[in-house]
């Protein structure tokens, strides 16, 4: 309570600055709504199943956002979305303001815009070229922030089953309830975040309650997460990125039911590096995103290690070609016949093409590949088409 009384307080002061100065564009309220639709067969092996227990490839999503101007640099923005007719969510709702008129330097504050890594960013289905989602934004691992495995044997019974993960000698919630992503792409985090830059370099700060891999709207274990992302731009159309967090994201329920000796150990910490490369028809992306948990009761950290290429290229005007590489790896612990990655490495390809036969409206088709070391189901291909409609 009492930072969310500095917070507001902070605000209101930064807010009454900026709205002192005098006001050159009048106050404006504006609306969106964009409908996307997948359609593809059944994931068996749930290499596309997200936090909220949907498949990727056959998700329909109805978002609605506003933005309303307070004044000149003081707005409000928002948004909430449903996804495949179930309960409506908020997905951001934040204030952002601007100090200074001549200065690229804003600070935003309540449910907001990740500050980590680069297609993060990209929020829109208009944005992602493709259907799926890289694997490190995505993909469900065996860790989980309401339960920690009590020996390594509980996460070798757990390879490949992200979706589902339950821990036989495990601390916390026994139930079996879906993993977690190095980061979550679904889910924004609250809290509140500063950005400088606008030019060649760019640089964004964020204090917030959840971590990467499980974004929080209210606190739920008395910690808080740092990140930060900076941004160069050498050349024109060249963008490089370097990101890095760091939070606890154990629930207090978990951390209770520890031995008191074993409390203290839960923290995710990531670095991540990206580059964009834009030139005439084409548009080349890369991302490599290293995750480590922290687990109480055993005596090394879990990591992980996501790497990601996307190219698209316009191949006439209105049609684009699209394709990803997506590789995600884990380190290694001792199992009975040796050592071996806590989590089953899995690999994913993707191809596809996309049509805006109108303004506003975009047609995607794409065909996935992916398979992995372990699960029940260790491949799968999928094609899949989607509709993307804004206004």
């Amino acid at each position: 309570m009492r930072a969310a009384a500095l917070l507001a307080t902070a605000l209101s002061a930064i807010a009454a600055a900026a709205g002192a100065q005098p006001s050159v564009e009048p106050r404006r309220f504006a609306l969106g709504v964009e409908l996307s639709a997948a359609v593809g067969p059944e994931d068996r092996g749930f290499f596309n199943y997200t936090s909220y227990e949907d498949s990727a490839q056959r998700l329909a999503r109805l978002s609605l956002t506003a933005e309303w101007h307070l004044a000149e640099r003081v707005a409000l923005l928002g948004e909430v979305r449903d996804e495949n007719l179930g309960t409506p969510r908020v997905y951001a709702l934040y204030a952002r303001v601007r100090p200074w008129r001549d200065r690229a330097f804003d600070v935003q504050a309540g449910l907001i815009p990740p500050v980590f890594g680069a297609f993060s960013r990209r929020r829109y289905g208009g944005d992602n070229p493709l259907i799926g989602y890289p694997l490190a934004y995505q993909y469900l691992t065996s860790v989980r922030s309401d339960a920690v495995p009590g020996t390594e044997s509980d996460l070798l019974v757990t390879r490949g089953a992200g979706w589902r993960v339950r821990y036989p000698f495990g601390w916390g919630n026994p139930d079996p309830e879906p993993g977690l992503p190095l980061v979550n792409a679904l889910r924004w985090d609250t809290g509140v975040q500063a950005h400088i830059g606008s030019g060649r370099f760019e640089a964004s700060a964020a204090l917030t309650q959840g971590t990467l891999s499980s974004p929080r709207v209210h606190d739920d274990n008395g910690g808080k997460q740092l990140s930060a992302r900076v941004a160069w731009k050498p050349v024109v159309g060249l963008i490089l990125g370097a990101s890095g967090a760091r939070g606890e994201y154990l629930s207090r329920d978990v951390i209770g039911a520890l031995p008191p000796e074993r409390r203290g150990h839960d923290a995710q910490q990531a670095w991540g590096v990206d580059l964009e490369y834009s030139r005439d028809r084409w548009i080349l992306r890369s991302e490599a995103i290293w995750s480590r948990w922290q687990t109480p009761m055993l005596e090394r950290s879990l990591g992980a290690l996501g790497f990601t290429a996307e190219g698209r290229c316009k191949v006439l005007p209105g049609l684009y070609a699209a394709a990803r590489l997506d590789h995600l790896g884990f380190t290694h612990i001792d199992g009975p016949a040796g050592r071996v990655s806590w989590d089953a490495p899995v690999w994913r390809t993707e191809g596809g093409l996309g049509y805006v036969p109108v303004r506003h409206v975009l047609v995607k088709v794409a065909y996935q590949h992916n398979w992995r070391d372990g699960g029940r189901v260790r491949e799968r291909a999928l094609l899949t088409s989607q509709l993307v409609v804004w206004f």
